[in-house]
């Protein structure tokens, strides 16, 4: 059986060279902490999430510090509940960094990210970003969905693929009780 080009790039990413990958994440540190680049660095996931490379497609690198999240310390007060200092957010880093590069770029919507690469100190992240304002994309039968008002700030509202996972929303099975949402199942008494 002959493998085609993207399968072999899938199988490259399972267990990718260390001392390249070493040698890219010394460059990474090195940038701002969201940069756009030109192509993905990993075009075979980039692919599989609907990236195309044509105009109205952007994809963004985001750097982000690992360790958890910390609130600051209070100097006063003796309660316990002052002085924990994990912040327990259910958000995950992927969410987070789509959510950073929505910010940057106030006028494309996230279609989707994929997980690059860590070291002792960051996580690395790229963002598919596409502008719903280019022909290319609101005549397109596949991403002419995203120019639809409902589809506006889906990363704020926890509807790409990352924040619908930190939500709970994967199964969709009777008893989830987060669908439809968290309060929801609180109102109907479940």
């Amino acid at each position: 059986m002959v493998k085609g080009l993207y399968n072999k790039l899938r199988e490259a990413w399972k267990k990718p060279d260390t001392e390249r990958l070493r040698k890219l994440m010394i460059d990474w540190r090195k940038e701002n902490s969201i940069v756009k680049i030109d192509k993905p660095t990993r075009l075979d996931r980039a692919r599989s999430l609907g990236y195309k490379a044509k105009k109205g497609f952007v994809i963004v690198r985001v750097r982000m510090l690992r360790g958890g999240r910390q609130r600051h310390r209070t100097n006063k007060g003796r309660r316990s509940k002052r002085h924990t200092i994990r912040k327990v957010v259910k958000m995950s880093y992927r969410w987070v960094a789509e959510n950073r590069a929505q910010k940057k770029f106030a006028n494309l919507e996230v279609l989707n990210s994929y997980y690059l690469a860590k070291d002792g100190k960051h996580y690395f992240y790229e963002v598919i970003l596409v502008d719903p304002s280019k022909p290319e994309i609101s005549k397109n039968k596949d991403t002419k969905w995203l120019v639809k008002k409902t589809n506006q700030n889906r990363v704020q509202r926890g509807l790409t693929s990352a924040g619908k996972k930190s939500r709970g929303l994967r199964s969709k099975n009777p008893m989830n009780k987060s669908r439809p949402s968290v309060r929801a199942g609180m109102r109907r008494g479940k």
